[in-house]
């Protein structure tokens, strides 16, 4: 076949190979780095969608890298025998070995001449691996090579080869084929006119590689990275839903509530919701405080199992279960035992905790019970200390059980600190009640209860939590 390089191309000076031996063993070192990171996430949980996305990565960079050793390889040691005669189809026709290793580059590049001037055809022994074809049907012709490709892809292949030969320019493109036993595969085409003395197109050369794996990795990337998307963009919409639905049931009020009764008996209250140190996770955390007809006040606080959108979607419903009870006159312990059913024949059963308050400014007593939540802490004179707390299991944890409820006298000038767990929940130790205890000589100068919540929002605000978590503060007005 005759060579496709021009005469009067000047002779090449191949590379010098102490330089390219350096460069493939720095290959052949990137290659095991990368390989490494892939098996190790080849462990990994594979419904993660990020985590099929770095794997996908990974295995289209050690695809991309063995090619690389290989065409360094190739081109450290030469084209092998003599291309004055044969050409470079003739070289990998006879050259290459018999049965190059399955996967190899050599069985994945063939290459091809098609002579304008006689009709005749050379394939190299490769280029019919690749396309399935026995060597004894002989090769395709230009004519006959557009039937064996996807119907999509055969105005593609016409406009190259018209293009190379009308108006010399170079190929450079990929097309699908399909095998005689129906595999698909994809090929990257690279050819160029062979022009005869006179200028004009004598033949048409191409090297024909299959990069069907290579592909299928990109294309595996490209998924597994539009999966990612969506994921995220959902995580983006149901975070921005539940902090909607979170800030309209959690009231937004601060100082005192338009409590009936004597004014000496009415609270001065203040509340505040602290994220948790990732705030995409929103929790089913609440807080409230309402004037109850009688001219009693409920005051509760508490938490739900999960984050997002159910977590939300649940505390709502409970919250507004609490509200109409409270309204109702029924009393604190009964309130959890009626959550706990509530909870045990919701259609998404949940764990929670609560604690629920009912104040009477008549009276100054506080009656109370709670479900395997913090005790209220009652700081009076300057120190702290939480209330002995009643019998109560978390809400969702068991049937039929009964919720104790007990009571106990505020002072004018007491401060009444309820809180959720998650709040003094630091990420590397349980900081359990006593860093909010820690904080009652200045609950003790603190004019207001907005005050109080200023101190814990300094003392705990920018601690990292591993939870979501909220605080409410009544101070019982002098």
């Amino acid at each position: 076949m005759p060579s496709h390089l021009s005469a009067d191309r000047p002779a090449p000076h191949p590379p010098e190979r102490d330089a390219v031996d350096a460069l493939i063993n720095r290959t052949r070192l990137l290659r095991g780095d990368v390989d490494a990171v892939r098996r190790d996430t080849a462990v990994i949980d594979d419904d993660d969608p990020q985590l099929r996305w770095q794997r996908a990565l990974c295995e289209l960079a050690v695809h991309q890298l063995d090619d690389l050793g290989e065409h360094l390889g190739q081109l450290r040691d030469g084209i092998p025998g003599d291309t004055s005669a044969d050409g470079l189809t003739g070289v990998l026709s006879s050259q290459a070995p018999a049965d190059p290793p399955t996967g190899s580059l050599l069985s994945r590049v063939g290459s091809a001449e098609w002579n304008l001037l006689t009709d005749e055809v050379s394939w190299s022994d490769e280029l019919y691996q690749i396309f399935g074809r026995d060597p004894g049907k002989g090769a395709l012709s230009l004519d006959e090579l557009p039937t064996v490709l996807l119907s999509e892809d055969q105005p593609l292949l016409t406009a190259m080869v018209t293009d190379c030969l009308v108006d010399g320019r170079a190929i450079d493109g990929e097309f699908r084929i399909l095998l005689p036993d129906g595999e698909m595969r994809t090929l990257h085409m690279m050819g160029e006119p062979v022009l005869d003395e006179d200028g004009c197109t004598a033949s048409m050369w191409a090297v024909l590689r299959d990069v069907s794996k290579l592909r299928r990795s990109q294309h595996l990337v490209g998924r597994t990275r539009d999966t990612l998307r969506r994921q995220e963009h959902r995580a983006h919409t149901e975070h921005r839903m539940a902090v909607e639905l979170q800030e309209a049931v959690l009231p937004s009020w601060r100082g005192a509530l338009p409590v009936p009764g004597r004014t000496a008996g009415r609270l001065d209250i203040a509340a505040h919701y602290l994220p948790s140190a990732s705030s995409d996770l929103i929790g089913g955390d609440w807080y409230d405080a309402l004037p109850l007809p009688d001219g009693r006040t409920l005051l509760t606080v508490g938490d739900l199992t999960g984050h997002g959108i159910p977590a939300t979607s649940a505390m709502a419903m409970l919250l507004g279960a609490l509200r109409g009870m409270a309204v109702a006159g029924v009393e604190p312990g009964a309130v959890m035992g009626h959550l706990n059913q509530l909870i045990e024949c919701s259609a998404q059963p949940a764990l929670g905790s609560a604690v629920c308050c009912r104040f009477d400014p008549a009276t100054g007593t506080l009656a109370w019970a709670q479900a395997g939540h913090p005790a209220p802490l009652l700081f009076r004179n300057g120190v702290g200390h939480p209330l002995p707390a009643p019998e109560g299991v978390l809400l969702g944890a068991a049937s039929r059980v009964t919720y104790e409820q007990d009571q106990v006298e505020l002072l004018p000038g007491d401060v009444l600190v309820l809180h959720t767990d998650g709040l003094t929940r630091r990420s590397e130790r349980s900081a359990g009640p006593e860093v909010l205890l820690g904080l009652a000589p200045r609950f003790a100068r603190a004019r207001t209860a907005q005050d109080c919540v200023r101190a814990v929002v300094e003392e705990i605000g920018t601690t990292e939590r591993l939870d979501d978590g909220c605080v409410l503060v009544a101070r019982v007005k002098a």
